[in-house]
Order: C-alpha cells, then sequence, then structure tokens
C-alpha cells in the first residue's frame, strides 16, 4: 500500500470535512444581510431598518429574505444576538488582561469596557437596551438572542458571585421586602440567568440597584440625555463608580492604576 494510502492511527484526529458549497453560500448570505442591516442600523437607526432596503442592496426582492429570516423582527434578533456576543467578547478579552485573583481590577474592567462598548456602538447599544417598542421581538432568533443576552449577564453576575462567596456585600433584610418587589426581583434572574445558593433576594435587591445606578449612567450618556449641561460623562462615570462599588466591598482604583 503506498505511504499516503496508510489510514491515520484510530483516535487520530481527522481532517475536517468541508461543508457543502450550497451550506457555505447560505452562510455568506446571512452574514451579508446581518452586515447591511447593521450598517443601516448604525446610518438611521432602528427604525431605519427594513428587508426592503436590505434586498435593494442585496440585487434581491424582499420576499426572497424571507428565506433566510421569518420577518424583520426575526433579523432583528439575531442581529442582537451577534451584539451581544460582540460585548461579551469586548468585556472578556478586556477582564482577561487582569489576573483572575484579582477581582476588583475585574470588575471595574469590566464595567469600564461595557461604557466603552457602549460610546462606540451607540446605534447597536440602543438596539439592545433602548426602549422596547409596543411590541415585543419575536421569531426563530428570539431563542439564541436570550442565551447570547445572558451570556453577556454572566460577564458581571460570574464576577458579582465570587464578591458574595468572600462574603464581601452588605445584603439587606429580605424581610422587609413587598410581595411585588420580589416578584419583580425572580424575573429578574430568571431572565438574566443568576442562580445558586448566593441569589438570594437580598442578593438580587443589591444586584438590580447596582445594575440601575450604573446601566443608566451609561444610558443617559449615550442617549446624550445630560448633553444640555455636561460635556464630559467620565468624571461623573468614575465618581459613581467608586462610590457604588465601594459599598459593595470592592476596592475602587482609578483607570490605569
Amino acid at each position: 500500500m503506498p505511504k499516503d494510502a496508510i489510514s491515520p492511527p484510530f483516535g487520530a484526529a481527522q481532517p475536517a470535512s468541508p461543508q457543502p458549497r450550497r451550506v457555505r453560500m447560505r452562510e455568506a448570505t446571512f452574514a451579508e444581510i446581518k452586515a447591511i442591516a447593521r450598517r443601516h442600523l448604525v446610518d438611521h437607526g432602528p427604525e431605519g431598518v427594513s428587508l426592503r432596503a436590505i434586498a435593494r442592496e442585496m440585487g434581491m426582492t424582499a420576499p426572497a429574505l424571507y428565506r433566510y429570516f421569518s420577518s424583520l423582527n426575526d433579523l432583528l434578533l439575531s442581529l442582537q444576538a451577534d451584539l451581544f456576543a460582540e460585548l461579551s467578547a469586548h468585556i472578556t478579552d478586556a477582564s482577561a488582561q487582569v489576573p483572575d485573583d484579582d477581582v476588583d481590577g475585574r470588575v471595574l474592567t469590566s464595567l469600564r469596557a461595557f461604557r466603552s462598548w457602549a460610546r462606540t456602538n451607540r446605534a447597536e447599544f440602543a438596539l439592545l437596551f433602548g426602549p422596547r417598542g409596543p411590541h415585543h421581538l419575536s421569531g426563530p432568533h428570539e431563542g439564541v438572542a436570550l442565551r447570547e443576552g445572558q451570556r453577556f449577564a454572566a460577564t458581571f453576575l460570574t464576577l458579582f458571585d465570587r464578591l458574595l462567596a468572600e462574603d464581601r456585600v452588605p445584603l439587606p433584610d429580605s424581610a422587609s421586602f413587598s410581595p411585588e418587589l420580589r416578584r419583580q426581583l425572580d424575573l429578574f434572574a430568571e431572565c438574566a440567568g443568576f442562580g445558586g445558593e448566593n441569589a438570594t433576594e437580598g442578593a438580587l435587591r443589591v444586584l438590580t440597584a447596582c445594575w440601575v445606578r450604573l446601566y443608566g449612567l451609561v444610558c443617559m450618556e449615550v442617549f446624550q440625555n445630560m448633553a444640555f449641561a455636561v460635556d464630559d460623562m467620565e468624571p461623573l462615570f468614575e465618581a459613581e463608580l467608586r462610590d457604588l462599588l465601594t459599598s459593595i466591598g470592592v476596592r475602587y482604583r482609578p483607570p490605569g492604576r
């Protein structure tokens, strides 16, 4: 038998079979549709994304796009999933520059990375976190959008869980919580994918309060709600970061330290 005909030993890695051409072409079309949709999002906002405009740019008919996405909502959900994945990677890459045992540094770096991505990608941030329309987006890609959203949430939840495990976070007495508040905290935990022995009602109350304050400040910057009075939001963000994180046992360090 010729040498090059000898079968590889049992258990050896087999060369990956190339995908059929039609599969590669379909995936390339998916990617092109979403790339154009993102560009339209940046240029015109969420309301400026339409299947008809995308189809016209691609030299297709609008009905032809339904072979790839069941509706505009489904396309936006798929785009949301991609953007959540991009945001998660941005935060994870930044956090990876900090030693794993430096939880304080990772918390600070992750929150600053969230703000930097939001400021650089304002239209994309609006699609992910902006006001919802009168109808909830739904479609076949709803599940993947939710999973990627929870992966994004996990970049912070994992760090918060470590703070809880180290008993750093002062927790409120949940006995005073109303049934309505408990219900909302449960919904938040379910949506974010936060569970485990540390996910108590008191921990969820602290977590939601932290998120509202920091996320709210980033929203105000991205949507320029303070532009009439403030020309640089970074000092406000850092001051809020210092005050808030100190209250949950995180040692604040200015950027670059």
